[in-house]
């Protein structure tokens, strides 16, 4: 992805992107569920890079199996390239852990510019106290290999029911995370930095005690020349 666009992305925030899909018919890019782990402060944005787990089957999943060298949960932490955004479809629970911290440490000093998952990491606390963003949905011990197996590496994937390929473009803040479509990741950051110059002039002016009606959505010329004069003002 672009720099510019990586940039962008880290100053809007998710539901300003929700709407922005939104206004192109897309109504289910938003990871259902997650919540980020010891909230960092700024945004996680990066190209996604999925794995998959199916249901385990008892024969194919003892313990033995964290041996082989091509173990893909394993692989994907390591080929997951710098500036990606591990995601991970676990079917949308978390009776076994997706991974833990030695994993997600391993995949922060490799450069991984987060982790995202539908099930939940065991060692929770201590992944919240590193410095890579991370996404689940509770804190889970069990190892994966109780239910869940590492099936598949970059290919298309559900996480949370929202559709994720490989190569779009993740962005979590302190709530949730979305998908956006790689091809139109460039004009969707630019709407929505638009769209985030505008939230903040209303959110000033309601603070300032103004009505709503007219302002939000903007459809009194009054309003409209105030926000350009506001954006002009604070050089937005």
């Amino acid at each position: 992805m672009k720099k510019e666009t990586r940039n962008k992305l880290m100053g809007v925030s998710v539901a300003t992107l929700a709407t922005a899909l939104f206004k192109r018919g897309l109504r289910n890019q938003v990871i259902q569920g997650v919540q980020p782990l010891g909230w960092k402060g700024k945004n996680m944005v990066g190209p996604a890079f999925t794995l998959r787990y199916i249901p385990a089957r008892e024969d194919r999943n003892g313990i033995a199996v964290f041996r082989n060298a091509d173990h893909p949960q394993r692989v994907a932490v390591e080929t997951c390239p710098e500036g990606s955004v591990l995601v991970m479809d676990s079917r949308k629970q978390a009776m076994a852990a997706s991974a833990g911290d030695i994993l997600i440490t391993r995949l922060m000093k490799r450069g991984g510019a987060g982790v995202v998952t539908d099930g939940g990491f065991r060692d929770a606390r201590t992944i919240a106290e590193l410095e890579i963003p991370a996404y689940h949905t509770r804190p889970s011990s069990p190892t994966n290999l109780t239910n869940n197996e590492a099936i598949a590496i970059n290919e298309p994937i559900g996480c949370g029911d929202a559709p994720v390929f490989p190569g779009d473009v993740i962005v979590g803040d302190g709530d949730n995370v979305i998908v956006i479509p790689a091809d139109i990741a460039d004009e969707i950051a630019d709407e929505a930095v638009e769209m985030t110059a505008y939230e903040d002039f209303v959110v000033e002016k309601v603070k300032e005690g103004q009505t709503i009606i007219g302002l939000y959505p903007c459809t009194k010329d009054e309003n409209r020349e105030a926000f350009e004069a506001w954006r002009k003002a604070n050089d937005r």
